[in-house]
């Protein structure tokens, strides 16, 4: 996944009709790069909420749960969102508190957060963005239960597909009716999307944090293999992470030649390289449902991916998405050549992709989920950006 700059809390100014006597709502996660994906989807809820906030709704608020800096620093940001939370529940106008949650400390941090919220009596939403399943079950007896206690004191557990909410319910024990799906939707295309030519370049990107467990090294493996058209081939791989090890991996595959590192990508550039190309390639080994997979869908790029995670229950192989075996540099690379050597197959991937975006991953159909989910966890929610029944969509 791209990062984003580390935003201001001059990014967030306070909305004019949200007075002293107006009502909010903490989006809790790391309100840094380091947040990830999770940090992204806040992202996205606050700023496509309205101006301003009328008399009935509430303000979407960030809440930095962990900071950018050293261990001790995140404990001491930590303490300060709780010491917010207290003071927000003394002032009555903390309405509730939107937990973003993954696993590993994230789940001790929230735990935190979530445990003081049930002692003040402020209702929490517990959104859970990873997959906990081989965590949780590879916890010791005592922090299993501690992990059932942190979701069974939420409100309300929201989940981004089946997979998770099995999960929860079964092994978690959250009643059913205490869990709810909500599909993570991304923006609107804000970049004019590039119209191949018979015969001209063949792009390909990745978009995402460089490390093996998303499957760089088997993506510079399997373009190694012969069958490629290198003289047209143009690979760009974007993102943090061990930029130069993979860059020297490339050097000795003899693929240096036509794969581009970009390093890090903010919102805008991260837009520019999805319109630019013609196949976004995520060979991930482990995912829920990646954000970057669904700025293709909206930007109309066919997708290559593994199918992990919740990815099987949203995309259709063959349809909207083409699938590769985990882990097979075989297959990645004769799924890669048969789509570059199918411009009819490409078109009709990323035309199906769009029309999916439109069905389900939009940011409004989100922004419209999450507010009801918060209309009934909190008795009040925020509201879309133009003040009406649904999000308006458009760059941000």
């Amino acid at each position: 996944m791209t990062q984003q700059a580390p935003l201001s809390s001059e990014a967030f100014p306070v909305p004019a009709a949200a007075d002293s006597t107006g009502l909010y709502i903490y989006i809790a996660c790391p309100w840094t790069p380091v947040g990830g994906g999770m940090f992204k989807v806040a992202d996205y809820l606050i700023q496509s909420q309205a101006a301003q906030t009328p008399p009935h709704a509430a303000q979407l608020r960030p809440l930095d749960s962990r900071g950018a800096a050293s261990p001790a620093f995140s404990l001491w940001v930590l303490l300060t969102a709780l010491v917010k939370i207290i003071r927000g529940h003394l002032s009555g106008r903390l309405a509730g508190v939107h937990v973003n949650l993954a696993a590993r400390m994230s789940l001790f941090r929230k735990g935190a957060i979530v445990a003081v919220c049930r002692a003040l009596g402020v209702p929490v939403v517990l959104h859970l963005h990873a997959d906990m399943q081989s965590f949780y079950a590879a916890l010791p007896a005592v922090l299993q239960r501690m992990t059932r206690s942190v979701f069974a004191m939420a409100t309300t557990v929201v989940v981004i597909g089946p997979v998770a909410r099995h999960f929860v319910i079964q092994a978690l024990r959250v009643p059913a009716q205490r869990v709810a799906i909500v599909i993570n939707g991304v923006p609107e295309a804000i970049e004019p999307r590039r119209t191949p030519q018979p015969g001209g370049s063949q792009r390909v990107l990745f978009l995402g944090n460089l490390s093996d467990l998303k499957g760089v090294s088997i993506l510079l493996q399997a373009l190694s293999k012969p069958g490629f058209d290198r003289g047209r081939l143009q690979v760009v791989i974007a993102g943090g992470g061990d930029v130069a090890g993979y860059q020297a991996k490339a050097r000795a595959l003899g693929i240096d030649e036509f794969v581009k590192f970009e390093g890090w990508c903010d919102q805008q550039k991260t837009a520019r390289l999805l319109a630019a190309s013609d196949v976004l390639v995520l060979p991930s080994l482990d995912e829920v449902l990646p954000l970057v997979i669904l700025e293709a869908l909206a930007n109309g790029v066919a997708v290559v991916c593994t199918p992990v995670g919740e990815i099987p229950s949203l995309l259709t192989d063959g349809i909207d998405a083409r699938f590769v075996t985990p882990g097979d540099v075989d297959d990645l690379a004769a799924v890669l050549q048969d789509v570059l050597k199918e411009p009819a197959q490409l078109e009709a991937m990323g035309r199906n992709g769009r029309a999916l975006y439109e069905q389900q991953f939009s940011l409004s159909r989100f922004f419209s989920s999450v507010a009801r989910i918060h209309q009934r966890a909190f008795g009040v929610a925020a509201q879309p950006r133009d003040c009406g029944a649904a999000a308006e969509e458009h760059a941000l």
